[in-house]
């Protein structure tokens, strides 16, 4: 039996899609645990670019099965469009993804609520949410009026609970003039989108459990990065579900002992999107090339991303919280013609140095003082090369650097967006 979760050890965008991408073609299943359509991942196929928000990019790879799991929240709108999206390029859905009736629907209102309070936020205390309602249907979720896509079987069930929920969201909408689409309009809205999910939906929980007692290799993909986490990101500047490692049980209904290896993707130098403190972002030239040659823009809102030098001392809790056994690191390639490469190796802070990232103090103004070391660049573009050792030697320093520094090898190394771009040094499924 192998369980591998694969997990984003920044604040998200690590480069997850081709990662798992990559690692699905030797998997079985693969399965989404966490999140909604905010997180897209953008995939680079014999040339095309492809991009999937809900659906697990194994998608991509025939006869794998998908899984959308229970710690999901799914707009049933946008999931039958992508649905559609890849049934024109020629991926076979039927009899491979499978939904989870105890998923929670992301429904009109919650796209209003979020965008709302963006923009009635303080200034400087605006999450920066992609506004697709996320984070209101996680609040309907633990508020336990939710709509669950089960529901999607029975309309007059939905109607009573879109009709409870609208209750309680009613008082925000009315205080802001903001008119709001009647139950009957939602759930005539559901009963288009049902035709296609609810021949989908399973008890996917138990389909997962199966498999792995069958012996077969399932892969588990989360959303976002470990600094976005609910419990352990830079909160308030997080999203609302849970999306370390450990997420993968709670979102799928598995027990932690399934779990054979953990996986955390970095990238080879750090980009968050949205608001949120960021200690290494550089607003220079630097990271102006970091966002041109990165192509650092939303897969799915297409805003710039913020873009600086890596942390490891970050890295280092993004591999405590989730128990990595091993790293990925995407876009090296990006680091060409850049000398010297710096790297945040430890902070000052009012208590004195650590080499750990202190997150009670990250949102503090002028807490945190990166301390960074600096290391010799390359100017070989890289994105060709096929081994490990045909890299230049600084790109290789560079490499075992991170890994003495996190107490994590790099199992895997991307050198630029396409499938083949793609070095292994080991096999995650062995």
């Amino acid at each position: 039996m192998a369980a591998v979760v694969v997990v984003g050890a920044q604040w998200g965008d690590e480069g997850k899609g081709k990662i798992v991408d990559h690692l699905a073609r030797s998997a079985d299943v693969v399965v989404r645990y966490a999140g909604g359509a905010n997180a897209g991942h953008t995939l680079v196929v014999d040339g095309n670019k492809i991009v999937v928000r809900l659906v697990p990019s194994g998608i991509l790879w025939p006869e794998k099965l998908c899984v959308l799991a229970q710690g999901m929240v799914i707009d049933p709108t946008l999931l039958v469009k992508e649905i559609e999206e890849l049934e024109s390029q020629g991926h076979q859905i039927d009899g491979r993804l499978f939904v989870s009736d105890r998923a929670h629907a992301i429904l009109p209102y919650h796209a209003l609520a979020d965008g709302l309070r963006e923009n009635l936020a303080a200034p400087g205390r605006a999450i920066g949410t992609t506004r697709r309602g996320i984070g209101p249907a996680y609040e309907d979720k633990a508020a336990r009026r939710g709509l669950l896509l089960g529901d999607l079987r029975d309309p007059d069930r939905a109607a009573a609970n879109i009709r409870a929920a609208l209750d309680a969201w009613r008082p925000l909408f009315d205080a802001n003039r903001i008119a709001v689409p009647s139950v009957e309009s939602i759930v005539a809205e559901l009963a288009k989108a049902a035709a296609r999910i609810v021949p989908l939906l399973a008890d996917t929980s138990a389909l997962v459990h199966s498999r792995l007692r069958a012996r077969q290799r399932v892969l588990f993909e989360g959303a976002q990065g470990t600094l976005l986490d609910i419990d352990h990101g830079t909160y308030p500047f997080v999203t609302s579900s849970s999306t370390i490692a450990a997420g993968a049980c709670t979102g799928t209904g598995i027990g932690p002992r399934a779990i054979t290896r953990v996986l955390g993707i970095t990238k080879a130098y750090a980009t968050r999107v949205g608001g949120g403190p960021f200690p290494t972002e550089l607003n220079d030239s630097v990271g102006d090339h970091l966002k041109k040659v990165g192509a650092e823009f939303g897969s799915v809102t297409g805003r710039a991303r913020r873009t600086g030098w890596l942390d490891v001392a970050a890295l280092r809790y993004a591999a405590r919280v989730n128990g990595f056994d091993a790293m990925a690191m995407t876009k090296l390639d990006v680091l060409s013609g850049l000398d010297p490469i710096r790297v945040c190796v430890a902070y000052d802070t009012p208590r004195g140095r650590t080499q750990d990232l202190p997150v009670d103090l990250i949102d503090v103004p002028g807490a945190l003082t990166p301390v960074y070391e600096n290391l010799a660049g390359w100017s070989e573009p890289i994105g060709s090369v096929s081994r490990v050792d045909a890299l230049p030697d600084a790109t290789r320093r560079y490499i075992e650097f991170v890994e003495h520094a996190v107490g994590v090898r790099c199992d895997i190394l991307s050198v630029g967006p396409s499938r083949d771009a793609t070095l292994v040094v080991n096999d995650s499924f062995a």
